[in-house]
């Protein structure tokens, strides 16, 4: 069911790919920690840039980085990094290349450790969803710094505050639809499940 983006959040509308995403992803509690991963690499990927360009992207950047497999991503050595630089499909961003590689790793780490990224992500918001006043949409917040905080402390990068608001708000860790959004109520429904 699509939204009604007359009323709402105007961000998405303009474009039929960001109505997708706002109607069927954005805000919608995510628990698995391996998409929790690759919409954190996604989100380090955006910085600087608008989240249409990286949506727009993001089938290629699932092909480059082979579905978002921190396995086969934390073994991409110089070659690979070349032809990532190559590649039209994802944002040629070295730095952000090299991180994804290093988060990879990092998530492993976490993994070999015993320490689910899923439980950790969601950990710092006691597990339940933070509902937005459905007006106000702040950069970032405690919550998002104490994350990037604790994220960097695993051995991330890019992964600021603000950065880590944005992925808070699309894997449902915040609720900031606008108050007058259908999707708002739809995403309170599912994050109380």
């Amino acid at each position: 069911m699509t939204a009604d983006l007359s009323q709402g959040c105007v961000w998405a509308q303009g474009d039929p790919l960001m109505q997708a995403y706002h109607d069927r992803e954005w805000g919608v509690p995510v628990r698995d920690p391996r998409l929790l991963w690759e919409m954190l690499m996604l989100e380090g990927f955006q910085a600087g840039l608008s989240w249409r360009t990286i949506l727009h992207r993001r089938e290629g950047f699932r092909r480059a980085f082979d579905g978002f497999d921190p396995v086969r991503i934390a073994a991409f050595g110089p070659d690979r990094i070349d032809a990532l630089m190559q590649d039209p499909g994802i944002i040629r961003a070295r730095a952000k290349i090299e991180a994804t590689i290093g988060n990879a790793r990092a998530y492993l780490a976490m993994a070999a450790a015993g320490e689910d990224f899923a439980d950790f992500i969601w950990r710092h918001v006691d597990g339940r969803t933070i509902v937005g006043d459905g007006s106000a949409m702040p950069a970032s917040t405690p919550i998002s710094l104490a994350l990037s905080i604790a994220l960097k402390a695993k051995g991330f990068k890019f992964v600021g505050a603000v950065t880590v608001y944005a992925f808070m708000q699309a894997v449902g860790m915040v609720n900031d639809h606008a108050h007058d959004c259908p999707q708002r109520a739809t995403c309170m429904a599912l994050a109380v499940r």
